[in-house]
């Protein structure tokens, strides 16, 4: 790939700290080592070492969007403040294009004892701007920050969403080519946020973002790569979906421990999300309002990714009508059945089937589980015993597009349970829609007027 078309190359990065016992230490490190080497001994260390990343390596194009997880003391941090310019690495090299703005833990880059006014300043003459150019800008960000008159107080009277309002206010308008973002939005209040993720979504246009999170939906809502950190290495890269879903798997098997132990179920060549495009249906039955919207559903079981225990396995997964004869067609509005089977291996004294319908950005459309009926009729569920769950509900209507179904067997209750057998993309419901739909999801509305009414 061309130089010119990458924002952010990181090559063989390693980040190494000197950790000493006490302080006195770091003083007989400083003092002894060249006392030891001019009288002809090896160099005594007085410290441990603590490698935060070891050898790092990627690569985002111009444009992209890069989503980075991994658990808290993975390296995450380390590395947003190298990519930065506030951390020197070790050993590596780090080479951007274009000017950086981050938003990174609370309060970074703020001095407390300043005004919001004195740190919009400061913060925006880091990130490159001439004091004109804030000048010409500073009533947009104090707008967009919407903290009022406490822009003239000292940030340290700040709540922890005021310090997010004024950070991201700064780096919203410092014109910035590559924008980092670490899990710093999560402290926001809904307003603000919905304010923030308008403004990610037209970065995205025309810059390259870095957007750290523990959510994994917001990772592959947001993001087209996703790079997973381990103990300051990388365990993984690929599509945001992909490196997700690993994440996913191995957070859980550290919940469980030696409890149960998942496997990865094998990709499967026919598990790849069919071409809505290429789907042939039927028309089902017309509504009172018309909105030329068609779903099929096609059973992916066979080629679904995932995990799986030893303990139980899905069987199937399918979506029927409950009204018409029609199969595997949709219109939306209409009355349905997800039926999920499974079998055990071993004893179940709370067993639990569920689903989840995802979008293709992997967001939660909508799910349910048993767990709302065996809460009132307890059941157990023997080894070697086929068991099904069924829920009956009214399909929403799902813009145009793909969609997959998530199934799962578990055991325990809402608050404590094991993932058995998890399958993403266990059916995949293909949408053909002539008309654009608002939202995630729509319902069939059975009235839309407009009237001219003289009071």
């Amino acid at each position: 790939m061309s130089s010119d078309d990458i924002a952010v190359r990181v090559t063989k990065l390693s980040k190494r700290y000197e950790i000493y016992g006490a302080p006195r230490d770091r003083l007989r490190q400083f003092v002894l080592p060249p006392l030891q080497q001019l009288a002809g001994r090896p160099p005594q260390r007085y410290f441990r070492e603590f490698w935060a990343l070891q050898d790092v390596s990627f690569e985002i194009k111009k444009g992209e969007t890069l989503g980075i997880i991994g658990r808290n003391g993975s390296g995450k941090s380390t590395l947003l403040q190298m990519i930065c310019g506030t951390l020197t690495p070790t050993t590596g090299s780090i080479q951007t294009t274009g000017r950086v703005a981050a938003l990174l833990e609370l309060g970074s880059g703020f001095n407390p004892e300043f005004t919001g006014r004195e740190n919009v300043y400061m913060n925006a003459s880091v990130l490159g701007l001439r004091t004109k150019e804030i000048d010409d800008r500073f009533d947009a960000i104090a707008s967009f920050a919407d903290i009022g008159q406490f822009i003239e107080q000292p940030v340290k009277t700040y709540s922890s969403g005021m310090y997010v309002r004024l950070a991201f206010a700064v780096i919203a308008h410092v014109d910035a080519d590559i924008l980092v973002v670490d899990e710093a939005l999560s402290v926001g209040d809904a307003v603000f946020t919905q304010k923030c993720m308008r403004f990610i979504r037209r970065f995205q246009e025309r810059g390259s973002l870095i957007f750290v999170s523990h959510d994994t939906a917001a990772v592959q809502n947001l993001c087209q790569s996703g790079l997973w950190l381990k103990d300051g290495r990388i365990e993984q890269t690929g599509t945001a979906k992909s490196v997700a879903q690993a994440y996913l798997q191995y957070t859980l098997q550290e919940i469980y421990g030696d409890e149960s132990r998942l496997s990865p179920l094998p990709p499967k060549a026919n598990g790849e999300l069919a071409d809505p495009g290429q789907t042939s249906y039927e028309h089902a039955t017309s509504t009172l309002i018309h909105y030329d919207s068609v779903a099929t559903v096609r059973d992916n079981l066979a080629g679904a990714n995932g995990w799986k225990s030893d303990q139980a396995d899905v069987l199937s997964v399918s979506l029927t009508h409950m009204s018409t004869k029609l199969e595997n067609v949709f219109k939306g509005g209409e009355r349905v059945r997800m039926t999920i089977r499974a079998r055990t291996h071993k004893f179940m004294s709370h067993p639990i089937l569920g689903f989840v319908v995802r979008d293709r950005l992997g967001q939660d459309l909508f799910g349910e589980n048993t767990l709302p009926f065996t809460n009132c009729m307890p059941i157990e569920v023997g080894a070697e015993m086929t068991f099904e769950g069924i829920f009956e509900f009214r399909l929403p209507m799902l813009p145009n597009g793909q969609y997959a179904v998530v199934a799962s067997v578990a055991e325990g209750d809402l608050f404590e349970n094991v993932q058995h057998h998890y399958m993403h993309d266990a059916l995949i419901i293909n949408v053909s829609s002539e008309k654009i739909r608002w939202g995630l999801v729509g319902i069939p509305f059975e009235r839309v007027e407009l009237k001219v009414v003289n009071e």
